[in-house]
């Protein structure tokens, strides 16, 4: 039996992948922009780390390392980058008769819409260097980013329709023949799509990680809008709708865990920001949830807390990143036991 993992199973390490000069974080009229920049990714390794190793990504390991009061638990690796959003280039992990095997799909920037080469050989690169001991890699020639996809840890998968059957991954394939390659590759036994659902100034197509988590086999967290102003009300409220009629594999109803939807934030011209809850990552011992600088912060933590009772809540300001389209669990990748 093939399955993906799911992210609260036991994690060997974190992934992160870090700014640097060569990345759009960098503006060369602004000096401190960079150095803003790489204050989210250090809050972020630093919770990780106090529980779980994490390997860090970065151009400069000696630079990079110095920027820590401690080290503990991190490893710096320098490897050529374009991007930061290693959820989607990372290695996505599964288990084959309990044995773990990563997998390195293929990263085109989502959708050709940036340069994304170097990150797009990350994987291997990190492999041939040792870093994942004797575990085996697959590279698979198929189009596949790891936000787009929420695993039960039992063949269900939770997915978008807009991202996976978009025509700028694998030529706009069919709900049909994305199955068939995820069954073939993850060993998906069913799959749950949603049909509605985006966020503004989301890059990546509806990825899923921005909209509804899984947080175990039968509890859906997801992000609600309860304000009918917003530009957002009437999708998320069909999202929402969709979600009431999905089931369990023992057709039960999912237990809908609803998470708020944050105020509107802008950047300098004027355009929205993707700020969304769903972005939390979920680790070993804590569950590491982004926040916004707005009054839905302390909701937020209220609800992962009722719903984290084992594990330490720790919030992560990510106004920074959404600045770039993403926030916490995009810059990261889990690994699993």
């Amino acid at each position: 039996m093939k399955r993906m993992v799911a992210e609260w199973e036991k994690q060997r390490v974190v992934l992160l992948s870090f700014p640097h000069k060569d990345t759009d974080w960098h503006d060369p009229e602004d000096k401190k922009s960079l150095e803003e920049a790489l204050s989210p990714f250090i809050r972020i390794a630093q919770a990780i780390a106090y529980a779980e190793p994490v390997y860090i990504i970065c151009d400069n390991k000696e630079k990079i390392s110095g920027m820590f009061c401690s080290t503990r638990n991190m490893t710096f690796i320098e490897i050529p980058t374009n991007d930061t959003w290693i959820r989607d280039y990372g290695y996505i992990s599964v288990k084959e008769e309990d044995e773990l095997k990563l997998l390195d799909f293929t990263f085109d920037g989502w959708g050709g819409k940036f340069e994304a080469a170097l990150d797009n050989g990350v994987n291997t690169i990190l492999h041939n260097m040792g870093y994942m001991g004797t575990t085996s890699m697959e590279t698979i020639d198929f189009v596949l980013e790891g936000g787009s996809l929420e695993s039960d840890g039992e063949g269900t998968i939770l997915t978008t329709s807009k991202c996976l059957c978009n025509p700028n991954r694998n030529g706009g394939l069919s709900k049909e023949a994305v199955e068939a390659k995820l069954r073939e590759t993850l060993g998906a036994t069913r799959v749950l799509w949603l049909d509605h659902g985006y966020l503004a100034g989301d890059d990546t197509d509806s990825h899923i990680d921005t909209l509804a988590r899984f947080v175990n086999r039968e509890t859906i967290m997801y992000v609600k809008c309860e304000d009918q102003s917003d530009e957002h009300y009437e999708a998320l409220k069909k999202m929402e709708e969709q979600l009431q009629t999905f089931k369990t594999v023992e057709g039960k109803p999912y237990n809908l865990v609803a998470l708020p939807m944050s105020d509107a934030i802008y950047d300098e011209e004027g355009d929205r920001l993707p700020a969304t809850y769903a972005n939390f990552l979920i680790t070993n011992d804590a569950l590491i949830y982004p926040t916004y600088g707005t009054p839905q912060d302390k909701v937020t933590h209220q609800v992962f807390a009722a719903q984290f009772p084992e594990r330490e809540i720790i919030p992560v300001n990510c106004l920074k990143l959404i600045e770039q389209g993403g926030s916490l669990h995009c810059s990261t990748m889990q690994v699993a036991y």
